[in-house]
C-alpha cells in the first residue's frame, strides 16, 4: 500500500516514514501543500498535516477531496474540536492528534481502508483459488460452494490475511488490525484462531507459521479432485 505523507516537521515525518516502511507500506513524503497537490504518482491513502509552511492543510484537504475519493487522514497538533469538525466536513476520513504512535496511525489507516473497501467490492465475492470465496460485503465465506460458519474474529482474521496472499504478517500487525491497536496482552488467542481457520478451510488455504515473526497465508491451487487451477482472486 502506498502512502502520501504531507508533513513539514522532519523528525516527525522521518519517524513516521520509517515506521510505515517497517510495516510494509511504501511512502512518498512531501513537505508542502503545493507539493502534495502537484504529486502525480499513484497513492492509496494520504496522511496530511494541517500546519504546512505554504498553505493551510484544510485547504489542501478540500482540494484533494475534490479530485477524488482517496482516503485522507489528518495528522495534526491542532486538537481543537473546531478543526476536527471542519476537517471531517470538508472530506477527511479520520483525524489523529499529535503526539501519536506509529501503531495508532497504522491502525487508523487499516480501519479507513476497511471502511472504503466495499466501494471496490460491489462486483461480488472474491475468489481465492478454485475452492474458496470471500464475500466481504456480506461477510460470508464459502468452501466448494457451501457456506462455512466462522466466528466473527475468525472471519476478520481471514479477511485480513487474504488482503495480501503470500505476504508475511507479523503477530503485532495482525493483532493491531484484527483485535485492537492497543493490545498488549498475550497473543495466544491468535494461535487459536489460526488453528480454527486451518481446520475449517483445510485444503483451500495454508497458513504458514514463521517462527518468531508471524504468519503467511497461501492459496492452495488444487481442486478437491487434485486438478490444479489458477489462484488469483477476482
Amino acid at each position: 500500500m502506498r502512502v502520501l505523507l504531507v508533513e513539514d516537521d522532519e523528525p516527525v515525518a522521518e519517524s513516521l516514514r520509517r515506521g510505515l516502511i517497517r510495516y510494509g507500506f511504501e511512502v512518498d513524503w512531501v513537505t508542502t501543500g503545493a507539493a502534495a497537490l502537484a504529486h502525480s504518482a499513484p497513492y492509496d491513502v494520504v496522511l496530511l498535516d494541517l500546519g504546512l509552511p505554504d498553505t493551510d492543510g484544510l485547504d489542501v484537504c478540500k482540494a484533494l477531496r475534490e479530485r477524488g475519493s482517496v482516503p485522507i487522514i489528518v495528522i495534526s497538533a491542532r486538537s481543537d474540536e473546531t478543526d476536527r469538525v471542519v476537517g471531517l466536513e470538508i472530506g477527511a476520513d479520520d483525524y489523529v492528534s499529535k503526539p501519536f504512535g506509529v501503531r495508532e496511525v497504522i491502525a487508523r489507516i487499516r480501519a479507513v481502508m476497511r471502511r472504503v473497501q466495499p466501494r471496490a467490492e460491489a462486483a461480488g465475492p472474491d475468489r481465492y483459488g478454485p475452492r474458496l470465496t470471500l464475500d466481504r460485503k456480506a461477510a460470508r465465506v464459502r468452501l466448494d460452494g457451501t457456506e462455512v460458519a466462522l466466528a466473527p474474529k475468525e472471519y476478520d482474521l481471514l479477511a485480513f490475511l487474504t488482503e495480501e496472499p503470500g505476504a508475511l504478517m507479523s503477530r503485532e500487525q495482525i493483532m493491531e488490525a484484527v483485535w485492537d491497536a492497543n493490545w498488549f496482552g498475550p497473543t495466544k488467542t491468535l494461535d487459536v484462531h489460526v488453528a480454527a481457520l486451518r481446520r475449517k478451510l483445510a485444503g483451500a488455504i495454508t497458513i504458514e507459521a514463521v517462527r518468531g515473526v508471524g504468519f503467511r497465508l497461501e492459496i492452495t491451487d488444487a481442486t478437491v479432485g487434485g486438478t490444479a487451477e489458477g489462484t488469483s482472486p477476482s
